[in-house]
This record gives structure tokens, sequence and C-alpha cells, in this order.
């Protein structure tokens, strides 16, 4: 949630008027994430998120909204998008889509304990189901395709041993086929800086939906698991609270090495696009690749099946 766009306070207020939040008070950017523009907003309704849309299509923005939407009314705790009085629930601000979504209560976790890992599988389940109802879902935009051509096209400007890994890699996962694996909608971002908890250790929030979309469901337990289980006991307990929701089949076990390695390979590329192709911005985060790129090379040497 880096700032690349700037929004004064006078435009600020007039675009919040349709709103009917009262009067504004404060904003502040925010400086977290990596993709859109994001500001705490304060009114005298109380406090929002305010994100700016760099660069997305708005008809996938109709999308990521009625998600968000769609969720919150089926009880996963996600931010919701207000609607101006026109049932409009994105508009133009400082040249760019915006959207005001509700601010949910908590705080992030660096630490996660096996118990913490357990909750995130058992929402996890849940919101792949709940996400089912929608209809006419976009496909993941970081999907095979994405990781295959941006893969390529950051080959020639690695050293020599990165771009002998990547090269590899994405051989062999242009080998895979996930075809027959359990599809639908994944949040696909679901790090723990995108989920909230509040003071007595409950899920509170989860956050970030703009790169979901419909592909394999199993990627999106494997982006959770690469980012949250440091050790066994906590993969044990993710696993166990997301089959406690939707029990895993056994062409899924077959696939979690290989789709462990696709999720990490998708957060290095996103990570070496952003370093070799920066974008200017007011405040920018740019995330170090050099996890992702260990973690695959760690999968590829040593790989590990799926708890049962």
């Amino acid at each position: 949630m880096s700032v690349y766009t700037t929004v004064g306070r006078d435009e600020l207020a007039v675009w919040l008027q349709p709103l009917g939040l009262g009067e504004l008070i404060d904003h502040a950017g925010i400086a977290a994430g990596m993709q859109n523009s994001n500001y705490f907003v304060t009114t005298a309704a109380g406090r929002f998120v305010l994100t700016l849309f760099e660069g997305l299509d708005t008809s996938a923005l109709d999308f990521y909204l009625a998600l968000q939407d769609s969720l919150a009314h089926s009880g996963i705790p996600c931010p919701r998008p207000l609607a101006a009085g026109d049932g409009r629930q994105w508009r133009w601000l400082a040249g760019k889509p915006a959207a005001l979504l509700t601010c949910l209560p908590g705080a992030a976790l660096e630490l996660p304990r096996a118990t913490h890992c357990k909750a995130v599988g058992d929402l996890l389940a849940r919101l792949h189901r709940a996400a089912l109802r929608l209809p006419n879902p976009l496909p993941n935009p970081c999907g095979e395709a994405w990781r295959q051509a941006t893969g390529e096209s950051l080959l020639p400007m690695l050293a020599p041993e990165e771009r002998a890994l990547l090269a590899d890699e994405l051989a062999f996962q242009s080998a895979q086929d996930y075809s027959a694996l359990p599809r639908g909608i994944i949040h696909a971002d679901l790090f723990r800086d995108n989920v909230l908890w509040d003071c007595d250790d409950r899920l509170s929030g989860i956050l970030d939906f703009y790169f979901a979309g419909e592909d394999v469901l199993l990627f999106d337990l494997a982006v959770v698991a690469n980012d949250w289980c440091a050790d066994e006991m906590a993969l044990d307990a993710l696993i166990a609270g997301y089959q406690g929701q939707r029990p895993l089949s056994e062409a899924e076990r077959v696939a979690w090495p290989a789709m462990r390695r696709a999720a990490a390979l998708r957060f290095w590329l996103l990570r070496l696009e952003v370093r070799h192709r920066p974008r200017r911005g007011e405040v920018v985060t740019i995330k170090n690749p050099t996890h992702f790129q260990h973690m695959l090379a760690r999968f590829r040497l040593a790989p590990e099946a799926l708890p049962r």
C-alpha cells in the first residue's frame, strides 16, 4: 500500500461529499504494500481506508469491489466498499479510480503461532467456499501465463546465477498440468501483513484483494504456507484448519511440492519486477526479492509433502 498519487485535502473533501460521512478531519498516506496508493481517512463518521488504483482496468476494479462486498455480506471479515447515493462504489480522484472502504480493527502479527495458522487456514477455506457464489470472476492476474511472460522478460536483466535458476524453474512449471485441480476465486496475497488480529488474539480482518482472481485453490494455500509457516507445527496447523472446511484431494496432495514452488516463483517475480522496473511515487515500498529466491531454491532441493 504505497503512495504513488498525492491527494490534496480540498479535493478529497469534495470527493467524499456524496458518501455522506460528514466533515473530513484528516488523511494520511499508508507506507506499506506495493501496488496502489492508500490513505487512512478520518471523517466525522469514523475512520476509513481510501485506495487509488494505479494502472488498474476499471472493469477489474468492479470485480474486486463486488468480491469484497459479497464476502463481507457472507461473514468473511474483509473491507466493505462504501457506495454513493447512485450506487457507485468507485469514482475518479486525482486522475485515478478510487474507492473508500471500511477500516477493520486489529493489527498484523510478525511472528504467528500455530493457533494463528490454524485460524488462517480455516478462514481461507471459508473464503474459497463463499467466493464460489460470485459470478463471472476474472482470472488470477498473476497466474501461470503472467509468471511465464514476466519471467521470460526479466531473464536478460538478471545476474547469471539468478538467470539460470529462473530459466530452469520456468521450464519446470510450464511442464506441470494443474488443470484437474479444484478451482475458484483465490485471494492470492494472504500474507501476514494482510491479516488483522484483535487484542484477544482473534482474527478480525483480511485485507488487499487486488490480486484476487479465479485459479487453482491449492495455489492460494501454498502462498499462505510460504509466508506463515516457519516450521512443521505451523504447517500442520494451517492444513488442519483448512481441511476442517474443505478437505484436500489426493491430486492436490501430489501437486503440493510443485505448487509451493509456483507460489515462491510468483512472489520472487513480483519483487524482481519492482526492483528492475520501479515506479515513481511519494512513498514506495520495495521488498527484497532474495527471500523468495532462496525459498524457491530450498523447495527445489528438498520438496516437502503435504501434512495429513
